[in-house]
C-alpha cells in the first residue's frame, strides 16, 4: 500500500471523537497519525494501520 506523509486516511472504524479521518505524520515500520477531529496523535504498527484503511485521500502537489 502506497501511503505517504501528508496523506489523509479514512479508516473503517471511527475514533471516539466521531472522526474517521487521520493525517499521516510519519511513515516507516510504524505510522504516526493525527486525528482530524480532535488532534490526538497515535503510533500504529504498519500492519494494523494498513488493515484498517478504507481509502486514501491524497492532496495533489504543485510542482
Amino acid at each position: 500500500m502506497d501511503i505517504r506523509v501528508g496523506d489523509t486516511l479514512v479508516m473503517k472504524k471511527e475514533h471516539p471523537c466521531g472522526s474517521r479521518e487521520w493525517r499521516v505524520l510519519r511513515v516507516g515500520m510504524d505510522f504516526k497519525l493525527v486525528c482530524a477531529g480532535c488532534g490526538r496523535q497515535v503510533m500504529l504498527p504498519r500492519s494494523r494501520a494498513e488493515k484498517n484503511v478504507k481509502r486514501i485521500v491524497r492532496e495533489e502537489t504543485r510542482e
